[in-house]
């Protein structure tokens, strides 16, 4: 009932039913945009292969031995064999001396100029095999990859998947990628989602970025399990999603965590043990097949396939446009990330009641000359031919008459769309919208403005933002 609920708030599409008894996979209701089941047995098998890998080659997966590279060859023929165009990069600066290279493998479908990056680093470190840091994340991956090329569905948006080379040294390989990117390449990257450390032993579960709008596919599947997750702290900087970061393109990805302690609270949520580390082999010989969270694999697997289905798959008749999770935290209820501004102004006031939740934004409603906004950066999809920007406002006003005092404005990129005023006052909540139609495949700032002049106040009340395209 909470998935359908969250699907219907978020515009998600479909979600997968509720949650079926643990290490399963909840059913997928046949629609277009209903992901497939990924197969937990062939994440195993993966995870089997790179377990050989390191057995074979003095214990370990390190990416400057051959351990690293019989990885690489195993994932690479894989890919290739399912129809993947497959590039190993070298990384020929600010990798350790000697070290493997990535690998990059793409789908040769979808819009090139809109592309969602999937990556894992595949080495480990020097001290065992690195199952589940990071084969968990490796396998899970390549599963997905070969998912997606044996359903062969109609893509609209490009993806690219990668496995990263010396990402314990530094995130080195991962930064190599990007910083050799030209700007335009980097600008097609419309998300990048990250996945390291996704079958901790006494894992929780964890999402990088949790209210941003890149996360709110893999939010929205973990939500429709009852598994409520956190945001991933512990990792912040730590793995190859900063890499992206730093150029700007957006981030997400899911853990489990790795040696920082389960607290009391997330033991009674989540099961497990509180006071001990989340992989109590973390950076260990003991990080064998052993240390493997088959549930939290399985479904850290499947919302893989959820998000790149909502990102990517087509909506069926040749539907290009899925603006789903385009606009993070518009309902406010998750804090007040990715909105910027003046977002004192957003939270559960007393007096007013939201139009859905507890929480809101209310701009304005002082009295004296002021400026108030909030804004957040949204990418419009490339697919949509209308793109409109939705959202519930409430204006309340001590002014009186047919002149506009008091104004609340939509801007995109500083430039204004649509205002109303205290002449707009009365009927409580009510729907409003501005059209992004010409800004479909562009990454732009939406900031919503209340000013105010010198006497007399007029609130601009403001929650439930979405974006709605076709």
């Amino acid at each position: 009932m909470a998935g359908t609920l969250l699907a219907l708030v978020l515009g998600l599409g479909t979600l997968p039913a509720a949650a079926t008894p643990s290490g399963t996979s909840p059913a997928s209701t046949p629609t277009a945009l209903a992901a497939p089941d990924i197969s937990l047995t062939a994440v195993r098998a993966h995870l089997d292969e790179l377990s050989a890998a390191a057995a074979r080659n003095g214990g370990n997966r390190r990416s400057t031995g051959q351990g690293y590279r019989d990885s690489v060859a195993y994932v690479k023929g894989k890919l290739q064999a399912a129809g993947y165009t497959v590039t190993e990069q070298p990384c020929t600066s600010g990798c350790t001396s000697g070290a493997g290279p990535n690998l990059i493998a793409e789908w040769p479908q979808g819009d090139a100029s809109a592309v969602y990056m999937f990556g894992a680093h595949l080495d480990g470190v020097s001290a065992g095999p690195g199952m589940n840091d990071n084969g968990s994340g490796s396998a899970a991956l390549l599963e997905n990859a070969l998912t997606l090329a044996r359903e062969n569905p109609e893509l609209r948006n490009r993806v690219r998947f990668a496995w990263w080379t010396d990402e314990e040294q530094g995130l080195n390989g991962s930064d190599f990628y990007v910083r050799t990117l030209s700007s335009a390449e980097r600008s097609r990257i419309k998300a990048y989602y990250n996945f390291d450390m996704v079958a901790s032993l006494n894992g929780g579960y964890f999402v990088n970025h949790i209210t941003s709008a890149a996360a709110a596919p893999m939010k929205a599947y973990w939500d429709s399990l009852g598994l409520r997750p956190e945001e991933n702290t512990e990792g912040a900087g730590r793995s190859d999603d900063y890499s992206f970061e730093r150029y700007g393109i957006p981030t997400s990805g899911y853990a489990m965590g790795a040696s920082a302690r389960k607290t009391s609270a997330q033991a009674a949520k989540w099961g497990g043990t509180s006071g001990a580390a989340y992989d109590p082999c973390y950076h260990r010989s003991c990080d064998t097949l052993s240390n493997i969270n088959t549930t939290g694999l399985d479904r850290a697997a499947d919302g893989i396939a959820f998000t790149v289905w909502q990102q990517a798959v087509g909506t069926g008749g040749g539907g290009t446009c899925d603006p789903a999770g385009v606009v993070g935290n518009g309902g406010f209820e998750s804090g007040t990330a990715p909105w910027t501004g003046t977002t004192a102004v957003i939270a559960a006031h007393s007096g007013r009641t939201a139009h859905g939740g507890t929480r809101f934004a209310w701009l304005g409603g002082n009295g004296s000359t002021s400026t108030e906004s909030v804004g957040q950066t949204v990418t419009v999809p490339a697919g949509c031919t209308r793109a409109s920007l939705d959202f519930w406002l409430w204006i309340e006003t001590a002014e009186s008459g047919s002149r506009a005092y008091d104004t609340f404005s939509v801007r995109v990129n500083g430039s204004t769309l649509a205002t109303w005023s205290n002449v707009h006052a009365g009927g409580g909540w009510t729907q409003r919208s501005a059209d992004l139609s010409a800004y479909a495949g562009q990454t732009v700032t939406v900031t919503f403005t209340a000013t105010e002049d010198h006497s007399l106040q007029t609130g601009f009340l403001l929650d439930d933002v979405s974006l709605s395209g076709a």
